[in-house]
């Protein structure tokens, strides 16, 4: 399996959350997949958070045999994101960068802890983009992509103790949680998460001992 350095950072938990101005986009309880554009090669690369996969035939096989259950992952991503994406990068000058990395979560209705039920239709939200200034900020992010599939956007504003009390309390609709992100550019981009006291719950029931691995 091509091993790589992770993909994506692991989100700190809202235990020692910051203050300030932020946006809470819903978590969504999947698989994270990356894929990798570059300008003249257009898409060329795919892969979980830990290994990359050639986004041509062969990849793709290597893939699913290494990751049974995510099948449907890149038929979706080429039906969805591939092509409007694409054009988004080629033609918006922000994007002018020598490699761009889109981060998406795969998941079903009953998907839970990254595991997925076989016959049950799946779908692809786009959370965050990357180039090689960094991630794009969340303002930025919501901006450019909302004619796409990304998370939904579940609160505006200051993040608060409140906020995080309602969140874990089931306030706001989301069965795992929200990711919060704030910061105007990539440099000052931070990124904190909050799971709901159900979700702990159902963690608790199916990893007893364990489930502190899957919470924040």
């Amino acid at each position: 399996m091509p091993r790589i350095q992770l993909a994506y950072p692991k989100i700190p938990g809202s235990k020692n959350y910051p203050s300030g101005r932020c946006i809470a986009f819903e978590k969504y309880d999947g698989t994270n997949l990356h894929w990798v554009w570059e300008f003249e090669l257009g898409w060329y690369g795919f892969g979980t958070r830990r290994d990359r996969f050639d986004f041509d035939e062969k990849g793709i096989a290597d893939f699913n045999a290494a990751h049974p259950g995510l099948e449907a992952a890149h038929s979706i991503f080429q039906t969805l994101f591939a092509t409007p994406l694409d054009k988004l990068f080629q033609e918006n000058p922000i994007y002018n960068s020598p490699e761009i990395t889109v981060f998406t979560e795969f998941f079903g209705a009953s998907s839970f802890a990254g595991m997925h039920k076989p016959d049950e239709p799946k779908q692809l939200i786009l959370f965050d983009v990357e180039t090689n200034r960094g991630i794009v900020p969340p303002e930025q992010f919501v901006q450019d992509f909302s004619d796409l599939a990304i998370a939904r956007v579940v609160y505006r504003g200051k993040l608060t103790g409140q906020f995080v009390e309602d969140v874990r309390a089931g306030k706001y609709g989301v069965a795992e949680g929200v990711v919060c992100k704030g910061g105007n550019s990539p440099v000052d981009l931070w990124m904190v998460k909050i799971k709901t006291n159900a979700y702990m719950k159902k963690l608790q029931q199916v990893f007893q001992d364990d489930w502190e691995n899957y919470w924040e």
